[in-house]
């Protein structure tokens, strides 16, 4: 995390609320993994959509990765990828709105482009998979 991170708190009711539809969703507590997984793909896929139409993103392909690293001795489990990634308001919209989508954002696009042959699965609606990890952790 870089010096100049800043953290954001849900409000106590957007807590509660968040809890009761984890909780309600999902069964098994390990599905957050499936989740954030779901969710950096999306990113290497959402970089290589942006690369179609943007000729100034450029990437070498057989590098994108995502990689899950685990810390014993801090309790921690890290899950990253070197996709598009998220401006501060991104992040701010996204994840501080409950089940709003960056990735059924990025399929409307996709349909409006007229590019439905070329279509990529996006498993995860970032948000709501995102939240699976307070299912686990304190702290995300």
């Amino acid at each position: 995390m870089s010096a100049t991170a800043k953290s954001y708190e849900f409000q106590a009711e957007t807590t509660q609320l968040l809890n009761l539809m984890i909780n309600s969703l999902y069964t098994h507590k390990d599905i957050f993994l499936r989740e954030l997984i779901s969710n950096a793909s999306d990113a290497l896929d959402r970089l290589r959509f942006e690369s179609l139409t943007d000729s100034k993103i450029l990437f070498d392909s057989e590098k994108l990765e995502i990689l899950i690293q685990t810390d014993a001795e801090n309790h921690t489990l890290t899950i990253s990828d070197n996709g598009i990634g998220m401006s501060q308001d991104e992040i701010i919209n996204n994840i501080g709105t409950i089940a709003k989508s960056g990735t059924s954002e990025l399929r409307d696009e996709i349909g409006k482009a007229d590019y439905q042959e070329q279509v990529f699965k996006l498993i995860g609606q970032f948000g709501v998979g995102f939240y699976s990890a307070f299912m686990v952790a304190d702290k995300v």
